[in-house]
């Protein structure tokens, strides 16, 4: 979970009474974003599990627990990302950044479908990026092949991923009362850039502070995908940060790409 973004919607969410988990890889600062949220609701249904959503093991432990656990669950947000990681492979033998900001996601919503499905009406709300619009799709990425590590472009193919397994997922979703949604939650001032060297941060901040949105700000966007009443059944689709439905990329609108690239991901997952 980005610390940012990902503690504003649980905030919102436990305002509303919700019974909310928020999935973090650091004890400590989970536990720390949990009090504060109780502290500042009333709301003592906020729960820490710890996920690590770069590791394979880790999401089916995550998943095993919830499905033990829980009775029902109505939205799903999948907001972990990392920015400008150097090129590492985790033991499952993928690319660092795509296990982080697509696979782990990918297999964690396919465990948690069937929850999902039975707790209807339920939304998955992924929160990709704009930045989509530069990625590439190359699937010897995802062993970390072929990458080009400069200017993001990890991340950017990353975040492409994302909304084209989402349109696949709602298209494989339809008449289920489970919808699946992307969303740009606009250029944040988060942790997702503590990769980068200072310089990058510190120009980053400098130029932020004028142009870029809080944390509070990118998870409006992300908030209204999973609870707005007139996105009730509405699935397949990318939202801009000011909440407005608009266009993705070409490559996210090609459906044959779209069931490839599902499969391979499936296939990829499936044997961890």
């Amino acid at each position: 979970m980005d610390e940012g973004i990902g503690k504003f919607i649980a905030l919102d969410f436990a305002r509303r009474g919700a019974r909310v988990i928020l999935a973090c890889r650091s004890e400590s600062r989970g536990s720390a974003a949990v009090n504060e949220i109780r502290k500042i609701t009333g709301n003592t249904n906020v729960h820490l599990r710890l996920l690590d959503v770069s590791s394979m093991d880790s999401v089916r432990e995550f998943a095993k627990k919830i499905l033990e656990e829980e009775k029902a669950l109505h939205i799903l947000v999948n907001n972990a990302a990392v920015s400008g990681l150097p090129r590492q492979i985790t033991k499952d033998g993928f690319e660092a950044s795509f296990a982080t900001n697509h696979l782990g996601p990918f297999l964690l919503t396919n465990l948690l479908l069937d929850l999902l499905k039975r707790s209807t009406p339920s939304r998955i709300v992924t929160v990709s990026s704009l930045n989509h619009k530069k990625g590439k799709v190359d699937f010897s990425h995802f062993r970390g092949e072929n990458l080009v590590y400069f200017m993001d472009q990890v991340y950017n193919n990353t975040k492409l991923h994302n909304i084209i397994c989402t349109n696949e997922l709602a298209r494989r979703l339809q008449g289920t009362g489970v919808t699946a949604n992307s969303v740009h939650p606009g250029v944040v001032m988060t942790e997702v850039m503590r990769h980068y060297p200072l310089w990058i941060r510190y120009l980053f901040n400098a130029i932020g502070f004028f142009f870029f949105k809080s944390s509070e700000e990118g998870a409006v966007a992300p908030i209204y995908c999973a609870v707005s009443e007139e996105l009730e059944g509405v699935t397949g689709k990318y939202f801009d940060s000011d909440c407005s439905l608009v266009l993705p990329a070409p490559l996210a609108r090609d459906p044959a790409l779209a069931v490839k690239d599902f499969e391979v991901c499936e296939r990829l997952t499936s044997k961890l």
